[in-house]
């Protein structure tokens, strides 16, 4: 005998979210909202599956204001496969992020809006933000670096972007020569010469990390060069975010790259 309950009547249409009512008019204006969030070729079924959800999302976000940030961390699925996949190695996603931008794969103004939107996934699993930190147009917005991104990182490896690959794919003490071989090869950023961003003259620390990368590579820095290298370390933290030249941003970032790998060096092993 069937005792399930019989089934109600028809269930009344979903209610637009009150806080959606400033950006679109109706739920037909999400359509436009979301309208260049296209879908890249070439994807997996994983990642298209993934990239496709997060748009809907935002586009469901009319009913429910919470489903637009929910796309944003939603969409790091797809990144963070694509993104292992394209550098092959498997880390943690502000590493993969990290090299990406540092091997020239992206922007570095991209990277830093990925990296934004892996920051919001971390709040989110500490608990420090809600899922209603974001309105539909930023989630738009955060989506749209991601769906960039992706689409980037599926483009055919060209010879540079391989010779990257592997070094990653090197065991540690040899990624340093590969990293100075390919630096050596590369060249200084056009229009960059003497020119300065708060306070350091970009050429001047490009040539001081050459030297001290050259001297560990010869027989080892000594105290004083180790203080130096950590100095432009610093240096090179501060002024590669604000690069926006895309040659110029890759090429210090794989300079920053190279330098972290001669310090790491000299850090003393855990016992």
């Amino acid at each position: 005998m069937n005792t399930l309950p019989p089934l109600p009547g028809p269930l009344p249409p979903p209610v637009p979210d009150p806080r959606v009512r400033d950006i679109v008019l109706d739920y037909a204006g999400m359509d436009a909202l979301v309208a260049d969030l296209v879908l890249p070729g070439g994807a997996s079924v994983y990642v298209m599956s993934a990239m496709e959800t997060s748009r809907e999302l935002i586009r469901h976000s009319y009913y429910r204001y919470e489903f637009a940030t929910v796309a944003v961390t939603h969409s790091l699925f797809a990144l963070e496969h694509v993104m292992a996949e394209r550098l092959a190695v498997d880390q943690p996603l502000q590493e993969l992020i990290e090299r990406a931008g540092g091997a020239g794969l992206v922007p570095a103004e991209l990277a830093a809006e990925l990296d934004r939107c892996r920051l919001l996934r971390d709040e989110l699993l500490r608990g420090s933000v809600t899922s209603a930190a974001l309105g539909p147009a930023r989630a738009v917005a955060m989506v749209r670096a991601v769906f960039e991104a992706v689409s980037l990182l599926l483009r055919p490896p060209s010879g540079v972007e391989t010779a990257v690959v592997d070094v990653n794919r090197a065991q540690p003490e040899d990624r340093l020569t590969l990293l100075w071989e390919e630096h050596r090869r590369a060249p200084y950023p056009d229009g960059f010469r003497g020119i300065d961003i708060e306070g350091v003259e970009l050429i001047l620390v490009d040539a001081d990390v050459a030297g001290l990368v050259r001297r560990e590579l010869d027989g080892g820095l000594d105290d004083g060069g180790i203080a130096v290298l950590w100095a432009c370390i610093a240096d090179l933290d501060k002024v590669v975010p604000l690069i926006e030249s895309e040659y110029c941003a890759s090429y210090f970032a794989k300079l920053r790259a190279m330098a972290g790998l001669a310090a790491a060096r000299h850090i003393p092993t855990a016992t």
